[in-house]
C-alpha cells in the first residue's frame, strides 16, 4: 500500500511539473507574439495652420523616439487645407523628409488635390496617394490603428 502511495504521489508531482513547464513555454510564446506585434498609429492633418503642422510633426517624432521606430507603424493622412504642408514650397518640407526617412508613411487625399487643382508634381517626393483621406482614416482605425488628430 505504501508503495502505491509513493507511485501515486510521484505521478501527481510529475504531472504538476509537466503542466508548469507547459505553462511556462506558452507564456514565453505569448510574450514573443506580443513583442512581434507593432503598435500602429495614424495622424490626421487637415488643418492649414503651420502651428498645427509643427504639432503633428512633433507628435510623430516623439512617438517614434518613445516607442522605437521598429516597434511602431506611423502614417499621416492629409486632406483639405492640410495637404499644403506636403507641397514643395512648404516651410515644413525638410522636416517631412526626415520623418519619411524614419519610416513614416504619408498619404495624400486625391479628392482634395482635384478640388484644389494640385498635381503630384506640386508635392514632395515619397508620398503615397489615396482617393479619399477620410476613408483612409476609417480603414486604418478598422485595422487597429490608434487615431490622433493634433
Amino acid at each position: 500500500m505504501r508503495q502505491l502511495f509513493h507511485i501515486s504521489r510521484n505521478l501527481t508531482l510529475a504531472m504538476l511539473l509537466g503542466g508548469l513547464a507547459h505553462a511556462s513555454v506558452m507564456a514565453q510564446q505569448q510574450t514573443k507574439v506580443q513583442a512581434a506585434q507593432k503598435s500602429k498609429v495614424v495622424f490626421q492633418v487637415s488643418d492649414g495652420e503651420s502651428k498645427k503642422w509643427e504639432l503633428a510633426l512633433h507628435n510623430v517624432r516623439n512617438v517614434i523616439n518613445d516607442m522605437g521606430k521598429d516597434n511602431i507603424e506611423v502614417e499621416i493622412v492629409a486632406y483639405g487645407p492640410g495637404i499644403d504642408m506636403f507641397k514643395f514650397e512648404s516651410p515644413a518640407a525638410s522636416r517631412i523628409d526626415e520623418i519619411i526617412k524614419m519610416g513614416v508613411r504619408v498619404v495624400i487625399c486625391e479628392n482634395t488635390m482635384r478640388a484644389l487643382k494640385i498635381t503630384k508634381a506640386d508635392m514632395l517626393d515619397n508620398l503615397a496617394y489615396v482617393d479619399a483621406g477620410v476613408s483612409q482614416l476609417i480603414k486604418r482605425q478598422q485595422q487597429g490603428y490608434a487615431y490622433i488628430r493634433p
